[in-house]
Order: structure tokens, then sequence, then C-alpha cells
């Protein structure tokens, strides 16, 4: 037998596993490579020098000169000056022009959404998995977003003839590139049961579209385009300064002629029309959200 005052005997709080577990062993923690940390330092030293040499290659080329800007400060304090107060002849016109550039905008706008619904569901990847069809269409929609709305309206005033319809074609042209991206990557989000549930069952691509990703997508493609509204309508009140219509052909004739208490005129109405479209816009969207 053992005597209680062995130190073999086993004490009250221990059990006998515990006696018999070997000490544990402390973590060893590896320290990080010197010279992995100087390296990355050095990429982020190279890779900062690289962009400020580029920012101040851009300052040059844009040719920034802030000592002609103070000289041109009261100029345009004297501008300030003759605009006030704004002038109330024409508000007729002016609400008609304003009119327009909201027309103009809906109208470009509701043509670029119908363009580019077929065109987001063939551009997505969940949906066209061939890239011999997906990449050319992502490339054209592409396409159209780099070319400005502004440069459009003005290909279609020669084309077409000055006034409103040249620049419904040139917001309808941008908008559709940016809408057919946009939509495209709210499809790429959606998940991808529905849509396997959907092959499994012989539907085709048009039923598929219709059945299961419109319903789905809905919210955030009305959301979209809402956004793309409120853009579009700011865009459209300068349309007007290579003669697409709208409210920006008197915002130029106002410049030309110097009537600053017009152009302050001009300036209120499109703030007024913004900011009304603006908090018409963001409560639709917060319906459809």
């Amino acid at each position: 037998m053992t005597s209680a005052g062995s130190p073999d005997a086993v004490t009250a709080g221990q059990s006998l596993t515990d006696l018999q577990a070997p000490p544990a062993t402390p973590a060893v923690t590896v320290p990080p490579r010197p010279g992995g940390s100087t390296r990355r330092r050095l990429v982020r030293a190279v890779l900062l020098a690289v962009a400020l040499a580029a920012y101040v290659v851009c300052l040059r080329l844009a040719d920034v000169d802030l000592r002609e800007l103070l000289e041109g400060l009261p100029t345009l304090a004297g501008w300030l000056g003759q605009a006030f107060p704004p002038s109330t002849e024409g508000l007729g016109l002016l609400a008609q022009r304003a009119a327009e550039t909201v027309a103009i905008a809906v109208v470009g706008t509701s043509f670029a959404v119908l363009l580019a619904l077929p065109l987001c569901v063939v551009a997505a990847r969940n949906t066209t998995p061939s890239g011999w069809l997906r990449v050319p269409t992502r490339l054209f929609l592409n396409g159209l977003r780099g070319v400005d709305s502004f440069v459009f309206a003005l290909l279609f005033v020669a084309a077409v003839g000055l006034g409103p319809f040249a620049g419904v074609l040139g917001i309808a042209l941008h908008t559709w590139g940016s809408m057919g991206k946009l939509f495209s990557e709210s499809i790429e989000t959606l998940p991808a049961g529905p849509l396997e549930a959907a092959d499994l069952t012989g539907a085709g691509r048009v039923k598929t579209s219709a059945h299961t990703l419109l319903p789905d997508v809905l919210p955030s493609i009305s959301s979209v385009a809402l956004y793309m509204l409120e853009f579009n309508i700011r865009a459209s009140t300068v349309l007007g300064v290579v003669g697409a219509g709208g409210i920006g052909q008197e915002l130029k004739s106002a410049v030309d002629l110097l009537a600053f208490p017009r152009l302050a005129t001009i300036i209120i109405v499109i703030l007024v029309m913004v900011t009304a479209i603006d908090l018409l816009s963001a409560r639709l969207r917060k319906a459809l959200a």
C-alpha cells in the first residue's frame, strides 16, 4: 500500500489522467522575415512616388495656374453682382425648355432600358457561360459607355438636325451601355438555385428570363434606371449647347450675350428642376427597396 505521505499518492483535487499527462509545450511564434517587410515598404514607396509624379504631370497637362484664378476672381465677382436681381422675363419659355429637358432625359432613358434588357442577359456570366457571345456583348456595351452623351448628341445634330431628338438619341446610346453593364452585374448577384431549377424544367432562355430572372432582379434594375434618369436630367441641361434642345440652348444664349440676370434665372430654374427630380426619384427608390 502507498502511504498517505508518499509522493505517489493521488491528492483529492487530482485525477490519475492529470498526473500522467505530459507538460504542455508553449506555442512557438515565428517572427516575420525582415526582408519581406522591407520589400513591401519599398514597393509602397515606389508606387507612391510614381503616383505623385503622375499627378504632377496631370497638373502640368491641365495647365493649372492659381495666379490666373486669383486674377479672374474680381471679374467673376463683378458678373455675380450684375446677375442680381434675376430677370423675370421669358419665364414661360424657360419653363417650356425645362420641360423639354426632362422629356429628353425620360424618353432617352426609356429607350435605353428597352435596349439594355435583352443585352444584359447576354452579358451576364451566370446566364451566358459562353465567352464567344458574352465578351463581344460586354465590349459593345463598354464602347457605348466610353462615348459621352454630349459627343453622341453632337454627332446626331449633324445627322438628324438641330432639336431635342438629337439629344434623345445621344442620351439613349450612352445610357444603353451604362444600363446594360449595371443590369448584367445585378443579374450576376442572383443565387444560382432558381436558374438551375428553371434549366432542369427544360424552359428556354426567354421563359427563364421572363419568369425567373425578371421578378428577382426587377427591384435592382428599377433602382438603377431611376438613378440613371437623375443623371440624364442633369446631363440634358447642357445638351442644348450643341443644339440638341432643352434649357441648355437658353443657357448658351445668355452666356454669349453676357445677359447675367437672365443667366441667374436659368440657373435657378435648373436647380429647382434637378432638386425636384432628385427628391421624387429618392422616394421612388425607397418605395422599391
